[in-house]
């Protein structure tokens, strides 16, 4: 497929990861103030649980499925067979998980009725197939259906949660959304498969493979899950819960524009590992950096020069703690967005599962001893601040890890003109936030004016992507008029 659909397929891919967490998060002013942050905490606490499950029972699948339907996408006997072995032993292990789900945790206990309620969401996750459409590098379909899922989500939030007491209803609208969602792409198989017959499928073929990629995958999934779990197992109070999520919210959002360009790069980097041009691979790989530098570091600056005005004023009453967490965690942002290159458009396309496997379990490991330490002192902010180190961590060991395909020094200078804008942005919004008041209106031109100033230094620094969006921009205009 051409550069212009790796355009397209990003474009079609930002509005379908941000969809799944920008929409809820136009919900959270309104959740915050209706439920306050014991249920949200009560919320988080149990979907990390259930996303044990989530992960376990669909043993990374999405990431292998993607990969292998990536590598056979012109062979379409081989495709279609592919498919229904992975959906046969999916179909399998999601059963096997919700059945312990059942046994373990919806049966009793202080939390068993919502429990029950995530149980849908383990069937969604069962009739997931969006794993094929993005290894199909066919984005549109999933998009359309997030949309119209979502939509109608966000609007069924609004008319049925009223109270604190509807925390019930809130998850049960949640996982439905997913569930139908998932259902709906199944209509447009007949579109790849129809008239193409094939032998005896073998459900359990592809396990050994799968479990091999699934091995990096639970520890990454593990390691994004501990914090919420040990917050909630050590501290008593699940506010300290609500407050985690309602700041990792904000950075989940903004992580989505950070990250959106990996899973359109993924697909194309197993196409071009299976033809052989690793020159390529490479030039890929320092485009990637470049597109998360040059978001990542304004997005992360900005967000904590903005902090004081925006956590009120979204939040509400009572999420004053949230400003210093978003501040803390913050540059999880820059981070995760350099491991997502690293790991999950390099090293796992190319098939070195064993380094991201051991880098993750590093972080993982610190992460645990970290959380098990600073939460016991620090509650939420213990949890920020060892999030960043094992991030940190992680990443400086995948630089490591692949210092003979392209050197640390090289990437970190591509981050220079990036840092040096956004520093100057910085100076000016942070200067704007002591003088002014805090108000929607103070925020508004935080935002704009830090905006103006960073896109003005780097077309004085001539930066590359900066004249691509701005070309692009003519583009558009000139077809509209």
């Amino acid at each position: 497929m051409s550069q212009k659909s790796i355009k397209k397929n990003y474009i079609y891919n930002l509005i379908y990861q941000s969809l799944t967490l920008v929409l809820p998060l136009v919900t959270t002013p309104y959740l915050s103030r209706i439920l306050g942050s014991e249920p949200i905490g009560i919320y988080s606490y149990t979907y990390s649980i259930v996303s044990y499950f989530l992960l376990f029972g669909s043993l990374g699948v999405s990431l292998y499925g993607q990969r292998e339907i990536a590598y056979v996408n012109e062979d379409v006997k081989k495709r279609k067979k592919i498919f229904w072995e992975i959906v046969a032993c999916r179909f399998v292990t999601m059963f096997i998980a919700i059945l312990i789900y059942f046994i373990f945790l919806a049966r009793m206990g202080e939390y068993a009725i919502y429990y029950r309620i995530w149980l849908i969401e383990l069937i969604a996750m069962a009739f997931d197939i969006s794993w094929f459409f993005q290894g199909m590098e066919d984005f549109k379909k999933t998009v359309i259906r997030n949309v119209i899922v979502r939509l109608a989500s966000v609007t069924l939030i609004f008319v049925f949660v009223k109270s604190p007491e509807d925390l019930i209803k809130y998850i049960t609208i949640y996982s439905i959304a997913d569930l139908v969602g998932n259902l709906s792409l199944w209509r447009y198989l007949p579109r790849y498969f129809k008239g193409i017959k094939i032998g005896k499928i073998k459900p359990f073929y592809h396990l050994h493979a799968i479990i091999l990629l699934f091995i990096p995958q639970i520890a990454n999934q593990v390691y994004n899950l501990l914090d919420k779990t040990m917050i909630g197992k050590i501290i008593t109070d699940k506010s300290e819960v609500g407050f985690y999520e309602q700041g990792q919210k904000v950075i989940r959002v903004l992580l989505t524009v950070v990250t959106s360009l990996g899973i359109v790069m993924i697909p194309r980097m197993a196409s071009t590992f299976a033809s052989g041009n690793k020159k390529q691979i490479i030039e890929y790989m320092k485009k990637s950096f470049k597109f998360v530098f040059f978001l990542a570091f304004p997005i992360v600056l900005g967000l904590i020069s903005v902090s004081k005005s925006f956590v009120p004023l979204f939040f509400g009453e009572g999420y004053d703690k949230v400003v210093t967490l978003l501040i803390v965690i913050s540059p999880t942002i820059i981070l995760t967005g350099m491991a997502n290159v690293i790991g999950t458009q390099y090293l796992l396309p190319i098939k070195r599962q064993k380094e991201y496997t051991i880098t993750i379990t590093l972080g993982l490991v610190i992460n645990f001893f970290l959380n098990y330490i600073l939460i016991t002192y620090y509650d939420s902010v213990g949890a920020s601040i060892a999030t960043v180190v094992s991030e940190l961590i992680v990443v400086i060991a995948q630089l490591y890890v692949i210092r003979k395909d392209i050197k640390t020094k090289e990437v970190l200078k591509l981050s220079i003109p990036y840092i040096f804008a956004s520093l100057v942005m910085f100076a000016i919004t942070m200067i704007e936030g002591f003088v002014l008041e805090t108000s929607t209106k103070t925020l508004i031109i935080q935002i704009i004016s830090g905006g103006l100033v960073y896109v003005l230094m780097l077309w004085i620094l001539k930066d590359e992507f900066l004249k691509m969006f701005l070309e692009k921009g003519k583009s558009i205009i000139k077809r509209k008029a």
